[in-house]
């Protein structure tokens, strides 16, 4: 009997949370579906009174429902009274102009057909012959290249942001509604994630500058040099939007939305494996990846590039820059100078370059064998002439 008690009282509390409780237009809730039938779904919602919603809201593009009792489900609450109350996922294209108003004032979100592109942003078809009006700058997160294409004849949810006229005069705002998504994304994000981890997502744009990696309803940065180990100048030619791909978090700042990836650090480092197998003094034949002002930078291995100053191009002549000699793209045989482990750097000079060192000893080594051999030319004519005049004084004896 004390069992018996216990869930009376348990029943009888729950009873009153229930009656005290008290919704208010706009409000997103949990709800638990308690009944179906053929156009409403009933649900809990905490409340002593059950909350409904329209069936057909819940169904898939063939027209079943993808929902069952004890599900939950998250709901707007569009209207609560004597009444009865009134629930919505979001308006969609059945909604009334009536509805579309009490969505106005209770900011829930409305569902709407990317009907026609025309000055300053898109046509949306709402509800029969609601239309609404989104300009460019409100239809996302970010700017895109080709808005018609991106957006044309999709499905959307809105906010609506303006309603006048009956319904004649609807402003709508998709970015609004992203924001709020984000925001709330963000706060869950910010529980799990951490400098170090190492995370799955999908690449939402390129830029020039890095890659923007959706990883769970907001976006990281990954800067071109994190990319990859080989220098990329062409993002577009290796990477493309929807692709997978795995990277490090390498900075967290919440406060300026900024997450910064590296691609790059889930990559095994080339450097280690190639420079074992590169010495210093001897030739190999690499491929010019890039010039700058100051040298060219030399391919050795994939990842692995060792530069060329401009002071050793040119053989032996000046240059003002190694485009004068040299282009991107070319076989180029180079002897390894010095490896720099630490530093990671790779000093390189053409295999027929010569120093202004090495040309200084080749002329005095030249200049020695001149002299040593004029010597030796002397001594040579020395001795042919006394034997001559020798030889000539003995015939005159004769």
């Amino acid at each position: 009997m004390e069992h018996d008690n216990d869930s009376f009282e348990s029943l009888f509390s729950q009873s009153e949370e229930k009656t005290l409780r008290k919704l208010s237009p706009g409000e997103k809730i949990k709800a638990t579906v308690v009944g179906i039938d053929k156009e409403t779904v009933f649900l809990d919602v905490g409340t002593k009174s059950e909350g409904i919603v329209e069936a057909s809201e819940f169904t898939d593009e063939h027209g079943e429902l993808s929902i069952s009792p004890g599900d939950q489900v998250e709901v707007y609450c569009l209207k609560s009274g004597p009444g009865g109350q009134i629930f919505t996922a979001k308006l969609g294209s059945g909604a009334s102009s009536a509805h579309l108003e009490e969505a106005y004032h209770s900011s829930v979100p409305v569902e709407g057909f990317v009907k026609a592109e025309i000055k300053g942003g898109f046509e949306i078809t709402l509800s029969g012959n609601a239309r609404g009006f989104c300009p460019y700058s409100q239809m996302g997160l970010r700017r895109v290249e080709n808005a018609a294409e991106t957006y044309l004849e999709t499905h959307m949810s809105f906010l609506i942001t303006k309603f006048e006229a009956g319904g004649r005069n609807i402003v709508l705002s998709a970015r609004l509604l992203q924001e709020e998504e984000r925001r709330v994304k963000k706060e869950e994000l910010q529980e799990v994630l951490e400098e170090g981890q190492t995370i799955e997502g999908s690449i939402s744009a390129i830029r020039p500058f890095g890659l923007f990696v959706d990883i769970g309803g907001i976006d990281g940065l990954v800067p071109i040099s994190e990319v990859g180990w080989s220098r990329v100048d062409n993002l577009e030619e290796t990477y493309q939007i929807g692709q997978q791909v795995q990277a490090v978090i390498k900075g967290l700042d919440w406060e300026n939305d900024r997450i910064n990836l590296s691609i790059k650090e889930t990559l095994e480092d080339p450097w280690d494996a190639a420079v074992k197998n590169l010495s210093e003094g001897k030739a190999y034949v690499g491929t010019i990846a890039r010039l700058a002002q100051f040298g060219a930078f030399v391919t050795l291995a994939p990842g692995v590039d060792g530069l060329v100053h401009i002071s050793k191009l040119g053989a032996g002549r000046r240059i003002n820059h190694p485009k004068e000699v040299v282009e991107a793209g070319q076989n180029l045989e180079v002897v390894i100078e010095t490896i720099d482990t630490a530093s990671r750097r790779i000093s390189l000079v053409p295999s027929d370059y010569v120093s202004v060192e090495d040309e200084e000893e080749k002329e005095r080594r030249e200049f020695q064998d001149y002299r040593a051999s004029s010597r030796k030319d002397k001594r040579d004519a020395g001795v042919g002439s006394f034997g001559a005049l020798l030889k000539a004084k003995l015939e005159e004896k004769k």
